[in-house]
C-alpha cells in the first residue's frame, strides 16, 4: 500500500481530471438504494488524496479502480469510508464492478468479474445481466470467510443492546458475523423491534440488525439495519458486508432459508433489496446480490 502524502502537498497537484460515476446499489430505482462514488482510472491517485475526496463525497463509501497487482484479479479496489479505508465492504463492490462493467471492463472469464482489494480476491458473478441497458443489472459477490463468528460474551450483548435501543426481550440470539468492518449481529424477535432501535449518543459498536416480517404482503423476509459509528455516519442505508456476515450465520444455522431477500433502508426513507443465496454445488459460499444502476457520471477534476 502506497505512503500517504502529505495533506498540505494535495493543493500543489497538477490540474487533471479522471472518470467518474456515482452508481445506486441494490434497487433498481435510482434514488432508494446506497449511493457509492466511484473513481476510474485511479492509480496516479495517492492516498491522502482518496482519504480527502472521500471526506468530500461525505457518502459512506468512495472507492478507486486501479489495475489489478494480482494476475488473477480484473481490477483492483480502494474503498475509504469520511472516517478512512476498508479491506473490504459490500456495496461498493458490487457499484465498483458494475461501473467498471459499465465503462467497458470486460473480465477474463465471461459472467465473473474477480476483484482485488485488500482483503484479497473477491469473485462476482452476473445474476441478471440486461443486454439491453449494459447500464443496469444484478450483480452478487460470494460472501468472503468470517474473520470472527461464534457466540458474543454476554457483557458483549448487553452493551449492543444498550447501544441500540433495545430491550433484553427483543433479543432471539446474538453472534459475531465479521467479515472485516467489525460487526456484531443481533437477530431480533421481529421486523418492528428492528425498526424500532434506536443508537444511542456516545454509540461505538458496529451492531447489525435482523428480525423476520411477519405479514405476507412484505416484499422481503427479513428487516435489515447497520449502526456504524466511526465511520462517518450513524446507519448505513443498505449494507452487504453486514448481510453477507448474517447470511453466513443465519442460514448456516438452519435459521433462515438457503434463499431470501432482506430489506434494509427502511427507517432511512430507502428501499434496498439484498439477495442471499447459498450456492447449490458449493454450500460453504453465499451470494450476496443487488440491483445497480448508475445515476451520475462525469469527470472527476483533481
Amino acid at each position: 500500500m502506497d505512503q500517504p502524502e502529505d495533506p498540505a502537498t494535495l493543493s500543489q497537484l497538477p490540474p487533471a481530471t479522471l472518470p467518474f460515476s456515482q452508481v445506486n446499489v441494490f434497487s433498481a430505482a435510482p434514488l432508494a438504494g446506497n449511493p457509492v462514488a466511484v473513481v476510474h482510472a485511479a492509480d496516479g491517485v495517492g492516498a491522502a488524496e482518496m482519504a480527502a475526496f472521500a471526506r468530500w463525497t461525505n457518502l459512506s463509501e468512495t472507492t478507486f479502480l486501479l489495475a489489478p497487482t494480482d494476475p488473477a484479479a480484473d481490477y483492483r479496489l480502494r474503498i475509504f469510508t469520511p472516517g478512512g479505508e476498508l479491506p473490504f465492504a459490500g456495496h461498493p463492490t458490487l457499484g465498483s464492478a458494475h461501473a467498471w462493467l459499465a465503462a467497458g471492463g470486460r473480465p477474463a472469464a465471461e459472467g465473473r468479474v474477480v476483484q482485488e482489494c485488500a482483503a484479497g480476491l473477491i469473485t462476482l458473478r452476473q445474476d441478471r445481466p440486461d443486454s439491453q441497458d449494459h447500464d443496469a443489472g444484478r450483480l452478487a459477490f460470494a460472501a468472503p470467510p468470517l474473520v470472527r463468528s461464534g457466540p458474543m460474551h454476554p457483557a458483549e450483548v448487553d452493551r449492543a443492546l444498550a447501544e441500540a435501543g433495545l430491550e433484553p426481550e427483543d433479543l432471539v440470539d446474538a453472534a459475531w458475523v465479521d467479515n472485516g468492518p467489525g460487526w456484531m449481529g443481533l437477530l431480533l424477535t421481529d421486523a418492528a423491534a428492528v425498526l424500532r432501535a434506536a443508537p444511542q449518543p456516545g454509540s461505538e459498536l458496529k451492531i447489525g440488525l435482523v428480525g423476520p416480517h411477519v405479514s405476507a404482503q412484505t416484499p422481503a423476509d427479513v428487516e435489515v439495519r447497520a449502526f456504524v459509528p466511526g465511520l462517518g455516519i450513524p446507519e448505513d442505508p443498505v449494507t452487504g458486508s453486514l448481510n453477507a456476515g448474517l447470511a453466513q450465520w443465519l442460514i448456516g444455522t438452519g435459521r433462515l432459508p438457503a434463499h431470501y431477500v432482506a430489506s434494509q433502508g427502511t427507517a432511512l426513507a430507502r428501499a434496498g433489496r439484498v439477495h442471499l443465496d447459498q450456492d447449490a454445488a458449493d454450500p460453504a459460499t453465499i451470494w450476496v446480490g443487488g440491483d445497480c444502476v448508475t445515476v451520475l457520471h462525469g469527470t472527476l477534476r483533481r
